[in-house]
């Protein structure tokens, strides 16, 4: 069983010293960089690196730099993604976001995570475990959404907040741990003529 495949069963696998997994850490890196030195006004090359960055991404994209991924290849964002300045999305495993998710700035989305036990973890080895966030979901500034986290549609996390279990649909959750702390009513629109 390759590294990778470890990796994609939830095994323990080895991060650090595989040749494969450096060489596509590597290459995403280099995408990164180049995303991150383009200019405002440069839409398309934008678009461009992210189409060869990501597994799915739509016309609509949008990530402010910088931006950071280890891999790239285990992305899918849905339509309307928004992303404010310094996303980091560590995808070991699959990140999946829905349909208009708003991001702001400082988040990260980790799949990886490490052993307690210090010789596995001096030895390079780390697990995976995929997130999903679903659609019109905003995730406030300084979120962290740890390894194996659904987030229900509709919901809205809190800044600041440390993402350590599922967060169900259209909740508000806040904290650290990130905890749900009341359900999002659907409110009567007042509509200004």
């Amino acid at each position: 069983m390759t590294e990778k495949e470890k990796a994609a069963a939830g095994l323990l696998y080895d991060a650090n010293y595989d040749p494969e997994i450096l060489q596509e850490r590597a290459r995403a890196k280099d995408l990164c960089l180049d995303y991150n030195l383009t200019r405002s006004s440069q839409t398309e090359e934008r678009l461009r690196l992210l189409r060869t960055l990501l597994a799915v991404c739509h016309d609509d994209i949008v990530i402010v730099p910088p931006f950071y991924v280890d891999l790239g290849y285990n992305i899918r964002t849905g339509q309307g993604f928004y992303a404010n300045h310094n996303l980091v999305i560590l995808d070991e495993a699959p990140v999946t976001f829905g349909d208009h998710v708003f991001i702001g700035p400082n988040c990260c989305f980790s799949t990886a995570g490490h052993p307690v036990d210090v010789a596995q973890r001096n030895a390079g080895l780390e697990y995976a475990k995929p997130i999903t966030v679903g659609n019109n979901v905003w995730i406030g500034m300084g979120v962290q959404v740890l390894p194996g986290v659904t987030i229900g549609d509709n919901a809205v996390i809190g800044a600041g907040s440390v993402v350590t279990k599922d967060i169900p649909a259209g909740m508000l959750a806040v904290g650290a741990p990130c905890r749900p702390i009341r359900q999002i009513a659907e409110k009567p629109r007042r509509v200004i003529l």
